[in-house]
């Protein structure tokens, strides 16, 4: 455990202190991708059974016109964050940092949106916000874990931090009242792992609870209400109560200079992260054998996949029943990157799927050949690297290899704006249509100028 003192304020005071003037322009711009990355997510998974549920329940909490609810006309910010944040996290395209594995966008956007919408923010707060907001969920994230993986989920805890900076920001808290709302948040935060052993809709329900807190904490702050002043340091603060061992400097080191949003990661698979290395692996294999769905059936007689070990007990799941699970099963999502060549909705879409899991007789052939294996070299690289080694055994006994550190989307093997515009338009013209997804990225292209929020989003989607 490294020093700790005073984390927590320092953390505060940074961020209540940062202004959009003097962010780097590099950072405004990775704030622009990440807010065009989390639209598409967040307006196609609106309209997901998950997302619909939140929405009824969401409407019984009380009518406001504060802010949008994609597809369900509109709430207040606390509401509309918690409704925008499940939809946010259910297609599985969202995105994540590697070392705190923390999905930012989920939780921290919506917090940003709803409360920029009730106060007739600029782009450019908002911008910061959701800069601000990043910083903290990225950098508690990153003091807590390995350790705090184990049974939390970052993105319903360390990014409940994250929303409340958002919201605070745009609220401009000062430091003594931005501490207040890190300690009110910290001590909402929640979010444990068990949902994966049932495949539930409680991991859309993190992000959504996350931005929901983050929003509470900040104007509950603003009203004077207070928050422990060493939350995450303290005795019994967040570092010592939700891991086993912790780094305090990665909360302070580079703080205010360095910032954690540019380190972002962008999912090009429509599943869990921690699978995608082997995915992008599989995919090479495939092109450089130049195999369709039939040759490779012909060719492969074996499948190894090696993971790092936080990783392989997400996604070890060896027989999936349904397209949930499927999204964490490393074995699922090789076998139709190496038979379809892709791994994206189409892939686990319901109707892929009946009772006894996928309906696909080449797939469920790859599946019992495949073996999901733990392999200590790459545990030791994690999470610095998320890598992966794929050994395909053929028929005629030779063996076919490929690994990789890092996954495509991560800063180490980078995605243009271009193909996260082309992500987008995926994501919303089967959905919504191609003028509503041209809008939206007009409107996202032009959002640093906007003068007022609470115009943007208003209209884009139907709200019914």
């Amino acid at each position: 455990m490294k020093d700790s003192s005073a984390c927590s304020r320092l953390l505060a005071e940074t961020l209540a202190a940062t202004r959009f003037e003097t962010l780097p322009t590099e950072v405004v711009v990775d704030a622009q991708r990440a807010v065009l990355d989390w639209l598409g997510s967040a307006l196609a998974g609106s309209l997901e059974p998950p997302a619909r549920i939140a929405q009824q329940v969401a409407a019984t909490l009380g009518r406001s016109d504060e802010a949008t609810v994609f597809s369900a006309g509109r709430a207040s910010a606390a509401v509309a964050a918690l409704a925008n944040g499940v939809s946010s996290h259910i297609l599985e395209f969202d995105d994540i940092h590697k070392t705190s594995t923390v999905h930012a966008a989920a939780p921290v956007i919506p917090a940003a949106l709803a409360v920029a919408e009730r106060g007739r923010a600029s782009g450019q707060d908002f911008l910061l916000a959701v800069t601000v907001g990043y910083e903290a969920a990225l950098r508690v994230g990153d003091a807590v874990n390995p350790s705090h993986y184990r049974y939390w989920h970052p993105t319903g805890t360390a990014a409940t931090f994250g929303a409340a900076a958002a919201a605070a920001s745009l609220l401009r808290l000062d430091a003594k009242q931005m501490l207040d709302a890190l300690g009110s948040a910290g001590t909402q935060a929640a979010g444990l792992w068990e949902f994966n052993a049932d495949g539930t809709m409680s991991k859309h329900l993190h992000p959504g609870k996350a931005a929901f807190n983050g929003v509470l904490a900040a104007d509950l702050a603003s009203a004077g209400f207070t928050g422990a002043s060493r939350i995450l340091e303290g005795e019994r603060g967040f570092f010592r109560a939700m891991s086993e061992s912790f780094d305090a400097t990665r909360i302070t080191n580079g703080l205010g200079t360095t910032w954690k949003l540019s380190e972002n990661c962008y999912k090009l698979h429509s599943c869990c992260a921690h699978t995608h290395t082997a995915i992008d692996s599989a995919l090479a294999l495939r092109a450089q054998q130049e195999w369709n769905a039939q040759s490779a059936l012909d060719q492969i007689a074996g499948i190894e996949i090696h993971l790092y070990g936080p990783g392989y007990e997400i996604v070890k799941e060896a027989k999936p029943k349904t397209p949930y699970q499927a999204k964490f099963s490393a074995a699922y999502c090789v076998a139709v990157a190496l038979l379809e060549g892709a791994a994206g909705l189409k892939q686990f879409s319901s109707d892929r799927f009946d009772k006894d899991g996928p309906r696909d007789e080449p797939i469920k052939t790859l599946l019992k050949k495949t073996r999901v294996i733990v392999d200590e070299n790459l545990t030791g690289r994690y999470p610095a690297a998320w890598p992966a080694r794929l050994i395909v055994m053929r028929i005629d006994g030779t063996r076919l290899e490929a690994d990789a550190d890092y996954p495509r989307g991560n800063p180490e093997n980078a995605v243009s704006t271009l193909e996260l515009e082309r992500k987008f338009e995926s994501l919303i013209e089967p959905r919504f249509g191609a003028a509503t997804s041209r809008r939206a990225l007009e409107i996202l292209r032009a959002m640093e100028a906007c003068p007022d929020m609470s115009t943007l989003f208003r209209d884009l989607v139907p709200g019914q």
